[in-house]
């Protein structure tokens, strides 16, 4: 290309340019505030996570502990409640899981505290199962919180958890 053909920059490509710079940077300044809205506030993201004290409770207790604002129920189960939950066979449940796939620890169970037909909080040690009974519409739990009889659809969830140590679970 000759020296004739080359496009010199002139005022009006500058004032193009730094208009367009100054537009993106207006749409971005404007943008970012709808966008950081959306993150969850200080006390959501301190509510992620708590951590339970679990060294009191004996085997065949169970603890109820608040996260997310849901009650979580803590059991530490014995020897027989682990047997009978693990004998049981999955074509007889209506959801079915292993026990070995919602105890982390086959000694701790750990499950939110709500049944799954109504968002009710069942009972403990309680219905034709002695483990969790809903007095609300009749639904039975099992040693596992798997639902064994009643209206409830799906077993009892298993929130994400881990053990900090042999006296603390992490939730969340």
């Amino acid at each position: 290309m000759s020296e004739s053909n080359k496009k010199k920059p002139n005022r009006r490509d500058f004032i193009l340019t730094a208009t367009t710079a100054a537009g993106a940077v207006g749409v971005g300044a404007a943008v970012w505030p709808l966008v950081d809205q959306m993150n969850p506030d200080a006390s959501v993201k301190a509510l992620a996570s708590t951590e339970v004290d679990i060294s009191s409770v004996q085997p065949g207790q169970s603890i109820t502990v608040i996260w997310r604002g849901k009650p979580v129920f803590i059991k530490r189960r014995t020897q027989d409640e682990i047997d009978s939950a693990r004998a049981v066979d999955l074509s007889e449940l209506k959801h079915p899981e292993k026990d070995e796939d919602r105890a982390v620890n086959p000694e701790w169970l750990v499950m939110l505290g709500v049944c799954t037909h109504l968002g009710c909080v069942p009972l403990t040690d309680k219905g034709d199962y002695n483990a969790w009974f809903c007095p609300c519409h009749g639904s039975h739990y099992d040693t596992s919180g798997r639902i064994r009889k009643g209206p409830a659809p799906t077993n009892m969830e298993v929130p994400k958890y881990e053990f900090v140590n042999s006296n603390t679970i992490k939730i969340g």
